[in-house]
């Protein structure tokens, strides 16, 4: 843990892209240590300039593989990459394994490449509460991209689309009806969907189906885009390219009007929301000790409180911030 003598110092060597600076303010970001306040206050001025890739889709796609191979193609444009890997925490032992710098170790010794691993630590939505925070650090130590690729998904967990300028759900063949699975959640997410493993049977059957719901369905942001469908075999980076340059396209596109700008002033607004609400659920706790909260339910009990009111005042009782 850095004491607080050192965030400066950190913080200035991270925005100089110093690969262990920015590895532990990701750890004191992840720790919500007591230096998290100073580092968000210094990087703020410096965000704002990556373009945010989120990848998600089922398990077994190959996101891990299409998003090493997608590293690969952008530092041959020579652009700097990040990527935050997001594991599922064990609800045993609250560990993960964090395979994701396994997968990807033909990038290790790449300067211009900084990859880690989160574990969700219980978080639903895809991704780690920390992401957003972990994000910013990237961000500012001059990363051009930063790929966030979620644990595997269903219809509901897309809470990268609030995080992301560009959202890539990714599909494969033979994985049952997986066009249809996505019609009620990940589909309408989508800025660019990638068909992996297209050389397996059923690929042509699966991108027709994409295609031809997002003709009857004009799925789109509202904003005049219709997403690209690229065919990919990520194993052997066919497509790949094509992939990356659909990205590019789609900043390209968000660039010419307002799109990044609307996505990023909901990005703020999500992220402000977010630890507003962990700040009032932990002082929310802190009264658990008190005789507030039995007091509140014994009386829900017997009948002279409804639980609304009672939810009220609880929340009366917080208390408010100390002076700064």
């Amino acid at each position: 843990m850095a004491r607080r003598t050192d965030v400066t110092s950190l913080v200035r060597r991270a925005l100089d892209g110093e690969q262990l600076a920015v590895a532990r303010l990701i750890s004191l970001v992840e720790d919500a240590g007591p230096g998290l306040r100073e580092v968000a206050a210094a990087l703020a001025p410096h965000t704002g300039r990556a373009h945010v890739v989120g990848l998600t889709g089922p398990p077994g796609v190959g996101k891990s593989t299409t998003t090493s191979a997608l590293v690969t193609a952008l530092r041959k444009d020579g652009r700097r990459v990040g990527v935050l890997a997001v594991d599922p925490s064990s609800p045993f032992t609250g560990g993960a394994l964090l395979g994701d710098r396994v997968r990807m170790a033909e990038h290790a010794t790449d300067p211009g490449v900084f990859i880690r691993s989160m574990a969700t630590r219980g978080h639903l939505g895809g991704l780690a509460w920390s992401t957003p925070q972990a994000l910013r650090v990237l961000d500012a130590a001059g990363c051009d991209v930063v790929l966030v690729e979620t644990v595997g998904v269903g219809q509901s967990e897309v809470e990268v689309v609030a995080l992301a300028d560009t959202t890539v759900v990714l599909l494969a063949p033979g994985m049952g009806d997986g066009v249809q699975a996505a019609k009620a959640g990940i589909l309408e997410v989508a800025d660019v969907f990638a068909v992996n493993k297209a050389d397996r049977d059923g690929a042509g059957r699966t991108l027709r189906e994409l295609r031809q719901m997002l003709t009857m369905g004009q799925r789109g942001a509202g904003d005049g885009w219709t997403p690209a469908v690229v065919p990919t075999v990520a194993t052997r980076a066919d497509g790949v390219a094509e992939l990356a340059a659909a990205l590019d396209e789609h900043r390209a596109h968000l660039d010419a009007g307002d799109g990044r700008e609307r996505r990023r002033l909901a990005r703020a607004r999500a992220e402000i929301e977010a630890l507003a609400l962990e700040t009032v659920r932990v002082r929310i706790g802190d009264l658990r000790g008190s005789v507030a909260l039995p007091e509140l339910a014994a009386r829900t009990v017997a009948g002279e409180l409804d639980p609304y009111r009672a939810a009220d005042e609880l929340v009366g009782a917080v208390r408010p911030d100390p002076p700064r």
